[in-house]
């Protein structure tokens, strides 16, 4: 018998679903924290809480407020616990993508100058959630396809 491969542990005892999240949630980390760093966040100064008012732009291209970048570190640190587990990490990276590919449709629905874009959620924003959606659940279903299959 044969484990398949996609369930194979590395060295560090990591399955691929596993270091996928493990990256991904340390990408959010990293985010999270740029997002208060002045001069990679543009108009620092302008920075809200939660509203589209905020003028902060981090990389000056996505619109941040620090309600944006508290669930960036939040979904850091939810991505370096699930990835403890194959099934953890899988449902993070999935459950994750289904919440990021929402995020995309409320940003083309909700009026950017609306009080309803409380986030705040720019066109790169919503470009960005939509890439990521697709990305995380991509990956969270390929690298466990095979999951629970046993070749002889």
């Amino acid at each position: 018998m044969t484990v398949p491969t996609s369930s194979r542990a590395d060295r560090a005892g990591r399955t691929a679903v596993q270091k996928a999240a493990l990256a991904v949630g340390v990408v959010f980390l990293l985010v999270g924290v740029l997002g208060f760093v002045p001069g990679i966040t543009s108009n620092y100064d302008t920075m809200s809480f939660a509203s589209h008012h905020s003028e902060a732009m981090l990389l000056g291209i996505f619109q941040v407020s620090i309600l944006h970048n508290i669930v960036h570190l939040l979904f850091g640190i939810a991505g370096l616990l699930m990835a403890r587990s194959v099934s953890g990490a899988r449902s993070y990276l999935v459950v994750g993508g289904i919440i990021y590919l929402v995020l995309f449709l409320y940003g083309l629905f909700v009026p950017q100058d609306s009080s309803a874009n409380f986030v705040p959620l720019n066109l790169a924003d919503d470009i960005l959630h939509l890439l990521l959606g697709i990305g995380m659940v991509g990956l969270g279903l390929a690298l466990t396809r095979d999951r629970g299959r046993v070749n002889a």
